[in-house]
């Protein structure tokens, strides 16, 4: 089953600095619907100004990948960890019994980002925080691990979490397919061009919520870019 979720009817919050929408409730947007899927429970698409960004603030019992579409996002932390994610790279932090930190777009142009929620099998973990580079062509008509929890995937960004997150290039007309299991379920966003999975088209910036499907098919209707979790 393939419920798919527009991108005009996700969730949306407006500042003069940052347009966010929401595939799932956040903050004062609440869909009842709209709650997550497995762990997984923010998927939040954000477009921040230059020179601006998220002043410290608090996160626990949470695994926090942000996923850079444009631009460069720069994290801080109260751990001492500092660093720069440019787009196309993944930074993975480990909320666990608390930590403070910060994120700012100090690029003369527009960051867009994705960030995504997942809850840990663990409470009370260790923080930490790391990021790593994922060049387009190496992701170029397949599916690559970004961040994962699962086995098999050992030399990715790790999550404490039995779920992965997968990233994926494809020129138009090309086809990757995923072995996702009945028991398991996935939500798969295009975060550019336009694709199908098994059928159901996604234009860019839309979600889909995957379940009772054994395998997906996912072919680019267009030149494409697109990350899936694949969730307990």
């Amino acid at each position: 089953m393939i419920e798919h979720r527009p991108f005009q009817s996700l969730g949306a919050f407006e500042l003069d600095w940052l347009s966010a929408r929401y595939h799932f409730s956040f903050g004062q947007y609440h869909d009842p619907a709209r709650m997550g899927v497995g762990p997984l429970r923010v998927w939040n698409d954000d477009t921040v100004q230059p020179g601006t960004g998220f002043d410290p603030h608090g996160h626990r019992n949470m695994e926090i990948i942000t996923y850079v579409r444009r631009g460069a996002i720069t994290h801080e932390d109260n751990l001492g960890n500092q660093g720069r994610t440019p787009a196309g790279d993944v930074q993975v932090m480990t909320a666990g019994k608390g930590v403070i930190h910060a994120e700012y777009n100090r690029e003369p142009e527009i960051t867009q980002l994705f960030q995504i929620w997942i809850q840990p099998a663990q409470e009370r973990l260790t923080p930490r925080w790391d990021q790593r580079a994922f060049p387009s062509q190496e992701r170029a008509g397949r599916l690559v691990p970004l961040a994962s929890g699962r086995p098999g995937h050992d030399e990715v960004l790790p999550i404490h979490q039995d779920a992965a997150l997968f990233g994926a290039t494809l020129r138009a007309g090309q086809t990757v397919r995923h072995a996702l299991g009945r028991e398991r379920q996935g939500y798969l966003v295009a975060s550019t061009g336009q694709l199908t999975v098994n059928g159901t088209t996604l234009d860019a910036r839309d979600g889909a919520v995957i379940s009772e499907e054994d395998e997906i098919e996912i072919t680019a209707v267009a030149e494409s870019e697109l990350l899936l979790a694949d969730l307990p």
